[in-house]
């Protein structure tokens, strides 16, 4: 079994008419997590990227596995109230609601090159919330790098950012 296919999509999750792209089949399985994580680090590998950062929560696992297989750092970008200590943070909207992210008000330094992670490119919010935060602790966005992107929600199009958005797959 090809590990795309340890993606499984639930129908009506978190609400009717949303079709869930559920990793956590992926996640269970050693060769498949490591083959996501190559396919996930293969285009950033002279990209010169110094940290990773991962949105909560999906992001946290992959972000981590592409940090170590980069030679990076690893970053956390939060829910609100997560993070103990000063904080910056960004509000964004998601195709079911709103809510914030926060990043440790020192975590980035000016002028390091940073490569956002997370699971899915849906509508583009957290994403582009997560870019912000790192664009003002003046660390340079080399990319962001999503497992998949759900090409009906348009979350590329509110990219606004040089820096390359790669996904491995298309949904």
């Amino acid at each position: 079994m090809s590990w795309t296919e340890l993606i499984r999509t639930v129908p009506d999750f978190p609400r009717p008419g949303v079709e869930f792209r559920d990793i956590t089949p992926l996640l269970a399985d050693a060769s498949g997590l490591c083959e996501a994580i190559e396919a996930m680090a293969a285009p950033w590998r002279d990209a010169g990227v110094e940290a990773v950062a991962g949105i909560e929560s999906l992001g946290f696992i992959l972000g981590a596995a592409l940090a170590l297989s980069l030679g990076a750092g690893f970053v956390p970008i939060r829910k609100p109230g997560k993070l103990p200590g000063p904080t910056l943070q960004e509000a964004y909207a998601l195709e079911y609601g709103s809510d914030r992210l926060e990043i440790h008000a020192d975590a980035l330094a000016a002028g390091r090159r940073v490569l956002l992670v997370d699971d899915v490119l849906a509508t583009g919010g957290t994403l582009l919330a997560a870019a912000r935060l790192v664009e003002r602790q003046g660390a340079v966005l080399a990319g962001a790098a999503v497992l998949a992107e759900l090409r009906a929600l348009h979350g590329r199009a509110r990219w606004r950012f040089a820096a390359p958005l790669r996904a491995v797959l298309a949904y």
